[in-house]
């Protein structure tokens, strides 16, 4: 093999290993073998491993995790949602409504450090407002949860890009016309236009998980005007952006509790023993 071949063999490595964050597996995985042979000097490194990346492979290795940890990658993203679908959609099934604090806690027992304002920007994806006594039901809170959690870049992006555009216009805007285009909207066109560019034609995407763009493309060709909140909430509904995360069924299934998810399975033992830090409690945003 010549020095331009072994270049280019070690580039193409090196980008595998970036696209499926196995640098972020292997630290984490050495980190808590460490830990945990702190309190268990005779734990065999093979089978911890073996164990380790079983735990990953089916999507059981987040919980109880911190949310660093949950947020490192679209597959601890994706695991981290279908457990909270798994744990908790018998309070679906049941009809159960709850506010925006009684999911908080739900998902404490999951993730006992989990930012509330992620919560909060949930909520207001359903809600609208920060109403924080409002009920939901589990199906909406789990769609837009989704969203906000597997997406959680590329909406913070977007919201850059809706505020930049009613800026742009703001010099000849009165505040009540700058007030009015951040509830009503702005050309859903230009925002496209905005998305396009700043996101999926400088590849800026490539570096957190996107919605495709034609779905995008399709939502926002269908209306002249849009709103943020509603372009969140078309978002959580959207068939293509939901099966682009590959984790939640069709709403109409979301309470099927006899899908393949729902069959035993021996899971591996917890990777550290040490109890999880308590969480930090955060002011709700005003």
């Amino acid at each position: 093999m010549d020095s331009k071949t072994e270049s280019a063999f070690a580039v193409a490595s090196e980008e595998y290993l970036d696209k499926h964050h196995i640098k972020v597996y292997f630290k984490d995985a050495i980190s808590q073998l460490l830990e945990h042979a702190e309190e268990n000097p005779k734990v065999e490194p093979a089978k911890f491993f073996y164990e380790y990346f079983t735990s990953i492979r089916h999507g059981e290795h987040t919980l109880l995790r911190d949310y660093n940890f949950i947020r490192a990658t679209p597959h601890n993203r994706s695991s981290f949602i279908r457990s909270f679908w798994k744990c908790f959609r018998p309070i679906g099934k049941n009809g159960g409504l709850l506010n925006v604090k009684e999911y908080h806690s739900l998902i404490y027992l999951l993730c006992p450090d989990f930012p509330f304002d992620i919560l909060q920007k949930t909520a207001q994806i359903i809600l609208m407002d920060d109403a924080m006594d409002c009920l939901m039901s589990f199906s909406d809170f789990l769609y837009a949860f989704q969203l906000q959690v597997y997406f959680e870049t590329f909406l913070e992006s977007c919201s850059h890009i809706y505020q930049e555009l009613i800026q742009d216009s703001s010099t000849q805007m009165t505040k009540t016309e700058i007030k009015t285009a951040n509830s009503e909207g702005i050309s859903s066109k230009a925002f496209m236009d905005a998305i396009s560019y700043s996101i999926y034609r400088k590849k800026t995407g490539h570096q957190f998980s996107c919605p495709p763009e034609s779905s995008i493309q399709e939502m926002l060709s269908s209306v002249d005007v849009v709103s943020f909140y509603g372009f969140l909430m078309t978002l959580t509904k959207h068939p293509a952006v939901n099966a682009s995360v590959g984790i939640l069924p069709d709403k109409t299934r979301v309470m099927d509790f006899n899908d393949k998810d729902a069959t035993s399975r021996s899971s591996p033992r917890p990777l550290s023993s040490k109890p999880p830090r308590p969480p930090s409690r955060t002011k709700p945003l005003i």
